[in-house]
């Protein structure tokens, strides 16, 4: 969605998600899991040293909470979000930030 300016209403519905190749389903699938499986030990090294982006455990980084952090970013103008499960964690990830 780079390569042209979307009003809000369009981002709100459509911005950090492409449709499905396979079905052209245009709604973001939710992914219940909490696993993902590794192709090799050196991979899930990989993953874990933050060396290569991926998935690792569900409570750190999911594919569904992925596309709403791309999705805020475009709303609010930023290059990245992060999305915490409540208010006092975003409180938190805000004050230790500039601590």
């Amino acid at each position: 969605m780079a390569d042209r300016k979307f009003g809000f209403e369009t981002l709100c519905i459509h911005a950090g998600q492409i449709p499905d190749p396979a079905t052209g389903s245009r709604a973001v699938p939710l992914y219940q899991t909490a696993a993902y499986v590794f192709d090799s030990a050196d991979h899930a090294a990989s993953l874990f040293n933050l060396q290569t982006f991926g998935n690792i455990y569900t409570r750190i980084m999911n594919p569904t909470n992925a596309v709403f952090e791309e999705r805020m970013a475009a709303l609010e103008g930023g290059r990245a979000a992060v999305a915490v499960s409540s208010g006092m964690a975003a409180q938190m990830v805000a004050i230790l930030t500039i601590l």
